[in-house]
């Protein structure tokens, strides 16, 4: 984005915004990562979760060309090589399909444990949802494996975590830990030949293996010549197979010096129906529709002892909260020390203040992280920038809550215009661009109704090249009455378009969870065509992966950006 003047914003310094902890080398060929158990290699549909290459991807502008060369399943945790040239793509692929590329694995079975050394021949068939190992000449397709006893091992569970479904609390579960080498890449080979020859692994319960917190299938080294040098080169990725999951996804994605507010339990996705908790700086926030339990109690003090935090929180999610009053509606101590009125945190180098006293929103939406880093770097998306226009970048944030949109924008060198209805939240605002080194003064502060100021902007010829939309669900004011996402969309869309420059960029968001993204997408689609405007470019993102999306916690967060010529 453009640099502004006059105390508006120098020139972001970007030295904080680090590569993120799964990346174990680079260069001007290769992306190597160390995958968490959990995580796609790449998004299942349009609208899910997108897994490690798409978040990458759409990272970093020199990460824009990488290329999917191997994949590893969901649950296996493990090094994976991306491809960034055209030269590279075609060594790799070669090198896999003429079996050059050495990989070896390492797997935890809990069941007797085969001979020092084992190698499977067999062929690999789909059956269903699952693959079967047939005889040769059978069916399917001919797969190899050499199995080599590595150590007997004791997994120590965290305290209050656990690592075998039936309940193992923080006691110690014996296993055998066995080296896999595969030498064809067959479709789940590694985990149908460990099954069929009497040692599933722990947690591949689709092949028999005992319930566990995750399958315990870990790529642990690749081998293969440079495709540029030509020289062998090998990368491993470290890995505990006993950390918990949802803390090894945690660590993966974000550098603990320059972010320390995210979700650290989300629902079902993480095993726990019901119930949230976010980790912001030194404390724990817990979030249900309940009292918490006596284990959940046990385990907030488990995590608060693992990571080194100071206190938890509780906060009972009730749907009356409107009717509650601010101390009724906080956040409630439940465990170690108070938080201070206000306290911050960090996110991408940023600082935020946040308190557990101003009823039920604490100041920070954690799930617009990486949006608020698209506006901090001004890159969206593969082939999607915020251009450098040769004036001034001017940003209007609607429903601009405390700002956290507006000190990105500004940040990354903006001008921005925050809009709220509440001057509390302004003010707020304002203390988060000090926060951060940027003078309030030199950026805009309006209060009032939304729907009334849109309306009064566009009466005076204002325009923006960018306006962000991210509203609340459900509002009601004395000038525009009652706003609900759903039914109202449409009509926030179309009063901003004429705020928005030729080739501006509108970013729409909600976290409206019965809104369909097909069906957001098109209201929004519409009001552009019914303006006589046309879209030039878009990119969709859903939720981060600190928040999870599977069958069983279905995804909340639309957003979109939108060039709109």
């Amino acid at each position: 984005m453009g640099r502004s003047n006059g105390g508006r914003g120098s020139a972001p310094d970007f030295n904080c915004l680090v590569n993120p902890p799964c990346v174990l080398f680079e260069d001007e060929h290769l992306l190597v990562v160390n995958k968490p158990a959990g995580w796609n290699t790449h998004a299942p549909a349009p609208f899910a979760g997108e897994g490690i290459y798409d978040w990458l991807r759409y990272r970093e502008p020199r990460w824009a060309d990488l290329a999917i060369i191997h994949r590893l399943d969901k649950e296996t945790s493990g090094v994976l090589v991306f491809g960034k040239t055209p030269l590279a793509n075609k060594s790799l692929t070669e090198q896999f399909e003429q079996r050059k590329v050495s990989k070896r694995y390492l797997l935890v079975t809990d069941r007797p444990r085969p001979k020092n050394e084992l190698v499977v021949r067999s062929n690999i068939a789909r059956d269903g949802e699952r693959y079967v190992s047939v005889r040769s000449g059978t069916g399917g397709d001919p797969a190899e494996t050499r199995f080599t006893v590595v150590r007997g091992a004791l997994l120590s569970s965290k305290p209050g975590e656990t690592l075998v479904a039936q309940g193992c609390g923080d006691k110690s579960v014996p296993g055998t830990e066995i080296a896999a080498e595969p030498r064809t890449g067959r479709t789940h080979q590694i985990r149908v030949h460990a099954a069929a020859n009497g040692f599933p692994i722990l947690g591949d319960t689709l092949y028999g293996g005992t319930p566990a917190a995750r399958v315990f299938l870990h790529a642990q080294a690749i081998t293969f010549a440079h495709p540029a040098s030509g020289a062998a080169v090998t990368f491993e990725a470290p890995g505990d197979m006993a950390e918990a999951p949802r803390f090894a996804l945690r660590g993966a994605l974000m550098e603990a010096s320059t972010t320390d507010a995210c979700r650290l339990l989300h629902g079902s996705a993480d095993g726990r129906p019901g119930w949230q908790v976010e980790r912001l700086g030194e404390f724990l926030l817990s979030q249900s529709e309940s009292a918490l339990t006596e284990a959940q109690r046990e385990q907030l003090a488990a995590w608060l002892q693992q990571l080194h935090l100071r206190g938890a929180y509780h906060k009972h999610l009730d749907r009356r909260v409107r009717q509650a009053k601010v101390a009724q509606a906080s956040p409630q101590q439940v465990l170690g020390d108070a938080a201070p009125e206000r306290f911050t945190v960090r996110e991408n180098g940023l600082q935020f203040e946040l308190s557990f006293t101003e009823g039920y929103s604490y100041g920070l939406f954690l799930d617009q992280r990486d949006n608020r880093r698209r506006l901090l770097t001004g890159h969206v998306a593969a082939g999607f920038s915020l251009r450098v226009p040769p004036s001034e970048f001017r940003v209007l944030n609607a429903f601009a809550y405390t700002c956290g949109f507006s000190v990105a924008a500004a940040k990354g060198g903006a001008h921005t215009t925050s809009l709220d209805l509440s001057k509390k939240y302004l003010e707020w605002g304002r203390r988060n661009f000090a926060l951060n080194g940027l003078d309030p003064a030199a950026h805009d502060f309006i209060y009032g109704d939304v729907f009334d100021w849109l309306r009064r902007l566009a009466k005076k010829g204002r325009q923006f090249d960018a306006v962000l939309l991210d509203p609340p669900t459900f509002s009601q004011a004395k000038e525009s009455g009652v706003f609900r996402v759903e039914r109202d969309y449409g009509r926030l869309v179309a009063l901003v378009l004429p705020l928005l420059k030729p080739g501006g960029i509108l970013f729409a968001s909600t976290n409206c969870a019965t809104l369909p993204p097909e069906d957001f997408l098109a209201v929004i689609e519409r009001e552009i065509r019914s303006a006589g405007r046309h879209l030039a470019q878009q990119h969709y993102f859903p939720q981060p992966p600190d928040f999870p999306i599977t069958r069983y916690e279905p995804a909340y967060l639309k957003t979109v950006w939108l060039r709109v010529s």
